[in-house]
């Protein structure tokens, strides 16, 4: 996953966790892509502020996933939730008609070997 993507997701995961000040500024800076002059003007602080506020912040983000893991298990579960919808998308219609238990036996298999995969 690319920087802006991580960043994103931690934001939405622990952003509450921030201070405002933190929170507003990692919002502004990554959410709606203002500048760090841009956000100096704004919240009337210097750009080495912001710049420090979004290093801390970031610092902080990492720190809570490391020790929490939420984002890492978001993310796992997601890519569980589409192999399975490979799975499902790979049954044969025509297999359901004729009975064929085996593939779906199959199927259902390997949906639980991804499932209980932790």
């Amino acid at each position: 996953m690319n920087d802006l993507i991580t960043i994103g997701l931690l934001i939405d995961f622990y952003g509450q966790l921030l201070t405002a000040r933190q929170y507003e500024i990692l919002d502004l800076y990554y959410n709606n892509d203002y500048s760090l002059g841009e956000i100096s003007e704004q919240l009337e602080i210097s750009r080495q502020g912001v710049h420090d506020n979004i290093k801390r912040a970031k610092a902080a983000l990492l720190d809570f996933e490391q020790k929490l893991g939420l984002v890492g298990k978001f993310t796992r579960n997601k890519s569980k939730a589409q192999e399975i919808l490979d799975y499902i998308n790979d049954i044969d219609i025509e297999d359901l008609r004729e009975n064929n238990k085996q593939n779906i036996l199959k199927i259902k298999n390997a949906v639980i070997l991804i499932i209980n995969d932790d």
